[in-house]
């Protein structure tokens, strides 16, 4: 049986294109590794965004959540996260929640406010008041997925079913601002790749303190094997690039789990759950210059070798 989207305990894949293939190859690429992540094991897999062609990412994480559900045999896929602040949440709403009308109980979603100026640039959109477009999108959305507040989408028949089946939903949060409203609005929290264990246990004890029941979930880059350390030190210095206060207040480190042995991958990655106060793990295993090949072995290895373990570490 399929367990929800970023159930505790949970253990999911985070998908990225590779950008060198064709389009046509890239959505093909997804799609095959999405299914051989849910046959190796993976509860569900993550698509995230950007815009403009930025590598590794996508425009439309939603819509390749579907590619991904259509060719999974089992497990749930999320956009995770999608920028609120660019589209209209009453649209994000509905097409998530048509989305589960066609994969019931295997869709969820994940959201953030966004912090890449050329996002914002190529939407015509201002990043000044992004904070609060979010916060009220936000309310929005948990309202018309959760089935308690569906506004003007009431007469929607994929809307109403979110009353006895709701979407669930988390937030991206780097701040404790940011989990005390993901508490208030009862929704789960992602954090970022980068923070420490320690910062993520800072923020999840403000959530839990706050009265936040929702999945905490950590992302962590691993590898079996001998990692690609020069493509992951080539993707960090891109993410401080944009992101220069947390850079310099919250990330320490590669924060990459690697090991020639798959059973320390699995203890590791437990322990820094464990530390970090969450109680599901996002793996990512891309970074520019990982061939499709290597990404398939990885995923094989990691779902063979490492989730077994990981999941007896965390429970």
């Amino acid at each position: 049986m399929t367990q929800a989207p970023f159930a505790p305990g949970s253990v999911s894949l985070r998908l990225y294109p590779h950008n060198d293939l064709p389009a046509p190859a890239i959505v093909e690429e997804l799609r095959v590794q999405a299914a051989l992540g849910a046959e190796r094991g993976f509860d569900g897999v993550m698509t995230s965004e950007h815009h403009g062609g930025f590598a590794g990412y996508l425009p439309n994480p939603l819509q390749a959540a579907g590619w991904c559900l259509e060719a999974m045999p089992k497990g749930w896929a999320a956009p995770c996260p999608l920028l609120l602040t660019l589209r209209p949440p009453a649209l994000v709403a509905e097409e998530a929640a048509w989305l589960a009308a066609r994969f019931p109980g295997r869709v969820g979603i994940g959201v953030a406010a966004g912090a890449l100026q050329d996002d914002f640039d190529l939407m015509g959109l201002a990043m000044d008041d992004r904070a609060a477009r979010f916060a009220n999108g936000l309310v929005e959305l948990v309202g018309v997925l959760g089935g308690s507040d569906p506004r003007g989408l009431a007469g929607d028949p994929a809307i109403k079913a979110c009353a006895e089946h709701p979407v669930p939903v988390v937030s991206a949060a780097m701040s404790l601002a940011a989990v005390r409203r993901a508490a208030r609005h009862g929704v789960g929290i992602l954090f970022d790749s980068l923070s420490t264990p320690e910062r993520c246990r800072e923020l999840s004890d403000a959530y839990r303190a706050a009265g936040g029941n929702g999945p905490c979930i950590l992302i962590r880059r691993a590898w079996v094997g001998e990692p690609p350390r020069e493509g992951v030190a080539r993707q960090l210095d891109v993410y401080r690039s944009y992101a220069p206060d947390a850079s310099q207040t919250h990330w320490r480190g590669e924060q990459l789990v690697a090991s020639t042995v798959a059973g320390e991958v699995a203890v590791s990655l437990a322990d820094a759950a464990r530390r970090a106060g969450a109680d599901a793990v996002n793996v990512r295993i891309h970074v520019a210059g990982v061939t499709p090949e290597a990404a398939r072995e990885q995923i094989a290895r990691l779902g063979d070798q490492v989730i077994p373990a990981l999941r007896e570490e965390l429970s």
